[in-house]
């Protein structure tokens, strides 16, 4: 495996689980009268640049944000931004 797939490998592993822990805390803090939540935005970025798999890991198994359809459809970009930026990593390290 070269260098950068290692890499990258790395960093969406580090992120996926960075993000699953920020949607698992979010829906804690939504049980909670008053408590501060993750700004959504927090939730889309985290996932946009690597955590994805993470991101869908925690809408699933902790049923978090899955009956927001905006939120659903903003999550499938970041997927598709996700994608562009693996997918550009892996072609700059092939030259």
């Amino acid at each position: 495996m070269k260098p950068i797939d290692q890499l990258l490998l790395a960093w969406v592993g580090v992120l996926s689980i960075w993000t699953f822990l920020l949607f698992g805390f979010d829906k804690w803090r939504a049980g909670q009268s008053g408590a501060r939540r993750i700004p959504e935005s927090s939730l889309l970025w985290a996932s946009a640049v690597g955590g994805w798999p993470g991101g869908l890991l925690g809408i699933v198994l902790f049923r978090h944000k899955s009956a927001k359809p905006s939120f659903l459809f903003k999550f499938t970009l970041a997927f598709f931004i996700c994608a562009a930026l693996v997918a550009g990593a892996l072609k700059a390290g092939r030259f």
